[in-house]
């Protein structure tokens, strides 16, 4: 099973790098949860996201060690223009609303419209109901959003970014199940290839499904079996 290892260490070398967005409604906490995730911190006095962002953690999937780059952006209308690029080679999206606020809950059937008209269609997608801390302000009930999650086949956890409740579950889950639709891929191919020739996935690249990441240009968003 994964475990989430420590913040990063750069001599590490990585097995694999998957890119994950967070997509939502404005002030939902998409970048407390990537702070909690990426740095294990928390800040009252978030600012609003201007543009696009993201940060890393490394971790260890099943002895593999596996770079999640998390890409935040801004939740308001304006800046919906950054789409195209920002849902590019993305293997994983957090679907993320306020459970103190329906209408940010209502939104979601749009995100996730506009998540499967840009992103690659075997992203592997989590539901997120955030602010589980103000429980006695809840205006959209649990039930709601597993049975939408169900009928969309999400995955689909409450978290708190603030008490860093179920944050890193959510991550985890995310990340194991790409990391287990890449190991299919793999013995599937390996298993075709046997059938003709013998050759093995050994020293074979493995793609990311969805085409190459082209920002930032530092890092490419090939993987190494």
């Amino acid at each position: 099973m994964a475990n989430g290892g420590g913040y990063g260490d750069p001599s590490q070398k990585i097995d694999y790098i998957f890119k994950v967005v967070l997509i939502g409604d404005s002030a939902v906490g998409k970048s407390q949860i990537l702070a909690r995730f990426a740095r294990n911190e928390f800040s009252l006095d978030s600012k609003a996201t201007i543009g696009v962002e993201f940060q890393t953690r490394t971790l260890v999937i099943e002895h593999k060690s596996v770079k999640a780059q998390i890409w935040d952006t801004a939740g308001q209308e304006r800046y919906r223009a950054v789409t195209s690029a920002y849902y590019r080679g993305a293997v994983g999206a957090m679907l993320v609303y306020d459970i103190t606020k329906r209408q940010t809950f209502d939104h979601i059937p749009r995100w996730l419209e506009e998540l499967r008209g840009h992103a690659d269609k075997n992203i592997v997608i989590i539901l997120i109901g955030n602010k589980t801390d103000l429980e006695n302000q809840r205006a959209v009930s649990t039930d709601d959003a597993k049975e939408f999650a169900q009928k969309e086949g999400l995955f689909f956890l409450e978290t708190s970014a603030l008490e860093a409740t179920n944050v890193e579950t959510a991550f985890l889950t995310v990340l194991t199940e790409i990391y287990n639709i890449l190991n299919k891929k793999s013995l599937a191919a390996g298993e075709n290839q046997g059938n003709s020739n013998n050759t093995s996935l050994a020293g074979k690249k493995i793609i990311v499904p969805g085409p190459a990441q082209e920002i930032p240009a530092k890092s490419n968003m090939c993987c190494r079996s």
